[in-house]
């Protein structure tokens, strides 16, 4: 133990040595150097505080890099966490703390997204300009460093995978009714399974809260999401009050959810600390919540709406030239040509991964808030305007308002059975529940 104290101490010391240097070595230079970089890139600071800021910038980063949301959360989980690492209690010994967010989150994007530096190191370079010289700063900076370099030494060899959006094997089952098939039309490979075995950030494993088994294709319960998801769920739907609220949850989930963040922060007034709490668990919960909800999908392999209700669709797909299969139940009737109001996503059906990160950011919310009256905004997609845009908002008094609507959203989307929103958003309330009792002191300690 003194042994390992005292390198440590050294290595402190050297980090620091270093960092003051090139401070010193910036002073010199001059600020115009500092800001002429920011100004060549066009680079400029999001609002609100240090924390704010960049978990706006790791939200553009990671979406910008063309990421999918459940392999995007891990990325987000990586800088949320080193950001509350960096100003948690134990880490504060005379540092600047908005010096140690810049330096972790900094840190710990350059090191997963390489191909934005210029992007980052500009905005560094702003941020750091826009803190007072002090020893203070040079000691955040150390620290900030410290804990995105601890960050990705921990998640070293968690199962991620890289490049960007690329899929790997997974398990497969012989073609049948019930059975998983890649989506028609595109037959994109499936997307990013590995997901399911990427190592939880709090959650022991990502089989720990498994969903019991899907419906059975012979059962009441079945015949009622297939009839419900076929008269409600296509794309020639005449309701527009469904249609509207489908599409308003197709939005992008990182931003979705960073931004409501993000908005609870500047309402709540949270100090720089309480920020840092509230974006780790927004964004590990997340992660776990759909590490967990991969895992569920891919072992039990259970087909897409598109598939169950247009067997004639699939005739080749990649797992070889087998015809589509009905479900062999008299109570339900195909219907050749149907087609879900929103592309369905090359994943498997079982559970409901909107279901899953809606529900566990509820009892996020809830959580941080003290309430399940969460009383939000939350921000979707709007038809009306340009993709990606985020320019619909739509207000829930509770949590399990929310949780109503994503279950409701994702049948009228033609994508989910409500037996699999359901299954997402009780996976999401374990896991959050799991993960907010086993982390995220309420002190501001790092858990």
């Amino acid at each position: 133990m003194t042994g390992t104290g005292t390198l440590m101490r050294s290595l402190h010391k050297r980090l620091a040595l270093a960092l003051f240097a090139a401070a010193v070595v910036g002073v010199l230079v001059g600020t115009a150097l500092v800001g002429g970089v920011g100004t060549a890139s066009g680079a400029v600071l999001p609002p609100g505080n240090a924390v704010q800021q960049w978990d706006k910038i790791a939200e553009d980063t990671v979406v910008g890099s063309g990421a999918f949301q459940n392999e995007g959360l891990i990325y987000m989980g990586y800088v949320s966490s080193a950001m509350y690492r960096a100003v948690s209690p134990g880490e504060r010994r005379g540092q600047s703390p908005d010096a140690a967010v810049v330096e972790a989150a900094y840190a710990t994007l350059s090191r997963y997204f390489p191909a934005q530096a210029a992007t980052l190191d500009a905005l560094h370079a702003e941020a750091l300009a826009a803190i007072p010289d002090s020893q203070a700063k040079v000691v955040g900076m150390r620290y900030g460093a410290l804990a995105a370099a601890k960050e990705i030494a921990e998640r070293g060899g968690d199962g991620l995978q890289t490049p960007i959006g690329s899929t790997s094997p997974f398990p497969t089952r012989p073609a049948g009714p019930g059975v998983w098939r890649l989506t028609p039309g595109a037959y994109l490979p499936p997307q990013t399974p590995w997901v399911a075995n990427v190592r939880p950030f709090i959650l022991n494993s990502a089989a720990q809260f498994l969903p019991p088994p899907p419906a059975s294709l012979q059962s009441q319960q079945w015949v009622d999401a297939f009839n419900e998801i076929e008269a409600h769920g296509s794309n020639t739907n005449p309701s527009t009050a469904e249609t509207t609220t489908a599409r308003f949850w197709t939005a992008n989930v990182i931003r979705q959810y960073n931004r409501l963040a993000r908005d609870v922060a500047t309402a709540k007034g949270t100090d720089l600390v309480q920020t840092a709490r509230l974006m780790a668990m927004v964004n590990t919960v997340g992660a776990d919540a759909q590490i967990s909800c991969m895992y569920a999908k891919y072992h039990y392999l259970f087909w897409r709406p598109v598939t169950s209700i247009d067997p004639t669709s699939v005739t080749d797909d990649g797992f070889g030239p087998v015809a589509g299969f009905d479900d062999g139940n008299p109570a339900t009737a195909e219907q050749p040509g149907w087609r879900p109001l929103i592309a369905t996503p090359n994943h498997p059906e079982y559970p409901a991964a909107h279901g899953s990160i809606t529900s566990a950011e509820a009892e996020v919310f809830s959580e941080f808030l003290g309430t399940d009256a969460i009383d939000l905004d939350v921000h979707g997609f709007d038809p009306a305007s340009p993709a990606g845009n985020l320019d619909a908002t739509r207000h829930f008094d509770t949590a399990a308002e929310l949780r109503a609507e994503i279950v409701n959203a994702r049948v009228w989307a033609g994508v989910h059975y409500r037996f699999s929103g359901i299954a997402g958003a009780n996976l999401g309330r374990e896991v959050a529940q799991y993960d907010l009792a086993h982390a995220f002191d309420p002190s501001g300690a790092a858990g």
